[in-house]
């Protein structure tokens, strides 16, 4: 008589406590085909000086406006437009760590940057944009 099998149910392991040597690259961690890296891409090559023009020297240190462009281009484009929520996105998501550098802007930045230091420089920012995508130009900051 032959005997009967026990089959028993395998996991994989699950060390979620395991601390690590080294933490992970954010860079290797996103596609290399992955719509942050486009939007990074896109807005490396889209020509800021006006945006930047609109800072004064002094004070007190400032988040880079080219990483809060990207971050608020990547937060539309996956429709999220609520600042709170962004923030809560720069805190959480590693699309948007990586695109942020791990900087943490808070809600009142972003509404602060996309209300005063946007408003006169949008339009030909997102000219530039279109341009880039539509292959119109061969260098977007003609423009």
């Amino acid at each position: 008589m032959a005997r009967a099998k026990t089959l028993s149910v395998v996991f994989k392991s699950n060390h979620q406590h395991q601390g690590m040597l080294l933490p992970p690259d954010l860079n290797d961690l996103i596609p290399a085909n992955h719509p942050v890296r486009t939007v990074n891409e896109m807005l490396d090559k889209v020509d800021i000086t006006t945006l930047l023009q609109q800072y004064k020297p002094g004070g007190t240190s400032s988040y880079h406006p080219g990483m809060l462009l990207k971050v608020l281009v990547y937060s539309y484009i996956n429709n999220i437009y609520s600042s709170r929520k962004i923030e809560d996105a720069v805190n959480q998501h590693i699309h948007y760590m990586w695109l942020s550098g791990m900087s943490t802007p808070d809600h009142n930045t972003i509404n602060r940057f996309r209300g005063k230091r946007l408003q006169k420089t949008l339009q030909p920012i997102f000219t530039q944009v279109v341009y880039w995508i539509s292959g119109s130009k061969s260098k977007s900051s003609d423009y």
